[in-house]
């Protein structure tokens, strides 16, 4: 098969399109050919040499890809050869073929095209993990998603509607801060020329956010608190700006607010099986009954892997950029 390989870190340009060994899946593993990946900023961090896979993980980039299932392993159950699926990856979904855990695939929604479909995992396991089960999202609070257009922040607008809540988001430019009012978005700050917690205070009759989901880390860690609602939430789930940051622990405890920092791709594989089943049992009802879709802002061929990193990292994307395995169908989408 081919896939995206990365011989030394670099800019997008260390992305080959190469030939490897096709994969075989092990105990409780499935071999799912992929007809889509999509790209995450993680993927951008492996490429730079920042992020290595976990041990016995791919050594190729992407976290989630869609496809049909080609062969089942020893004691993988629950599919079927040619089932179409998407999955939560530890690595490979910039290949032709990739092992999957059984426990981390997803059947494709109804009425979402199996390559969009490849947009859903990540973003879906990520927001359903972060604002849900461990900050406890509820209906009538606040969310404060930070990259509001991002894929992961179009998901969480969505799923934070479809429960009730109030989702304020941060954006850098008027066209992308529309594009979140079209999903949903009640709040919108241009944190180029807006302060977000003179905001959001203004919003919520100086209440603060309950939840928020930040990407940001260090640059924001101080704003975020001083952000929160008494008895907010603090869900960190990226370091775009930075490690290390001050924090007033005055402030969080006269808040008698959490902070709570999480990655999806290390977590053990049982608790990975955990959040796919709770995406599935709570998440894939309302994508079945479209009140909930994937946002995608283009699709390029994977062998142009490069290309879609740029796009990533300029930032001008909504959503998500996937990548088209060459295999694929013409009829993939509907």
């Amino acid at each position: 098969m081919h896939a995206i390989t990365i011989s030394e870190p670099g800019g997008p340009e260390a992305l080959v399109w190469d030939e490897v060994p096709d994969p075989v899946p092990g105990e409780g593993e499935v071999l799912v050919e992929v007809v889509a990946g999509a790209v995450n900023r993680a993927d951008i961090l492996q490429r730079q040499g920042f992020y290595d896979p976990p041990p016995g993980a791919s050594p190729y980039p992407g976290l989630e890809c869609s496809g049909r299932v080609a062969a089942l392993g020893p004691g993988a159950s629950g599919w079927s050869v040619g089932d179409e699926v998407c999955a939560l990856l530890s690595g490979g979904g910039y290949a032709e073929k990739v092992v999957v855990p059984a426990g981390q695939l997803l059947p494709v929604p109804r009425g979402v095209g199996l390559v969009q479909a490849a947009a859903l995992p990540e973003v879906a396991c990520t927001v359903w993990s972060n604002v849900f089960m461990i900050s406890h999202l509820r209906p009538g609070e606040t969310l404060l998603v930070h990259g509001g257009a991002s894929g992961i922040g179009t998901m969480a607008i969505q799923l934070a509607q479809a429960v009730g809540a109030r989702v304020a988001v941060t954006a850098g430019s008027a066209e992308k801060l529309d594009r979140c009012a079209e999903l949903g978005a009640d709040i919108l700050v241009n944190y180029r020329e807006q302060d977000f917690v003179e905001e959001v205070k203004k919003a919520t009759d100086s209440a603060g956010a309950d939840v928020i989901l930040d990407n940001m880390g260090a640059k924001y860690l101080d704003r975020n608190v001083r952000a929160l609602a008494v008895n907010g939430r603090l869900a960190i789930i990226g370091m775009q700006g930075g490690v290390k940051g001050e924090l007033n622990i005055g402030v969080l405890l006269s808040k008698r607010a959490a902070i709570s920092a999480t990655s999806l791709r290390a977590r053990p594989l049982e608790e990975k099986a955990a959040i796919v089943a709770a995406v599935r049992e709570h998440v894939w009802p309302l994508v079945d009954g479209g009140h909930v879709r994937p946002v995608v802002d283009r699709e390029i061929p994977m062998p142009e892997a490069a290309e879609a990193h740029r796009v990533v990292e300029e930032s001008g994307h909504v959503g998500k950029v996937l990548l088209i395995a060459p295999h694929r169908e013409p009829d993939d989408t509907p």
